[in-house]
């Protein structure tokens, strides 16, 4: 894959990084957007002209949504591993319960 440098804009600033392919481009272009929206929401929230300071509230602010799209995310795999040990428990119980038909059928005939 060939590296290609493209030019993006954040918040009125443009920047040029490199990207491999079209694939990344268009990834670089919907992150850029979202940044750009995040400081974007910030600079009206907080009345500030301030760029260091609107960008360092918008990096708040996504590091936050991280992190509570991690706990949910960690919360979910808890759910599907209690789930996957309950459906193994099943599993379990119905070849006992299959064993012993069996016999029980075996010992009748």
């Amino acid at each position: 894959m060939i590296d290609k440098v493209i030019e993006i804009e954040i918040f009125d600033q443009k920047f040029r990084i490199k990207v491999k392919g079209a694939e990344d481009e268009k990834y670089v272009s919907h992150l850029t957007s979202y940044v750009d929206k995040k400081m974007r929401k910030v600079a009206v929230e907080s009345k500030s002209n301030d760029m260091v300071k609107i960008a360092v509230l918008a990096a708040l602010n996504i590091a936050d949504e991280f992190f509570l799209s991690q706990k949910k995310l960690d919360k979910l795999n808890e759910a599907i591993g209690n789930m996957e040990r309950e459906i193994e428990s099943l599993e379990e119980r119905i070849l006992r319960g299959v064993n012993t038909y069996k016999n029980t059928d075996r010992a009748g005939k």
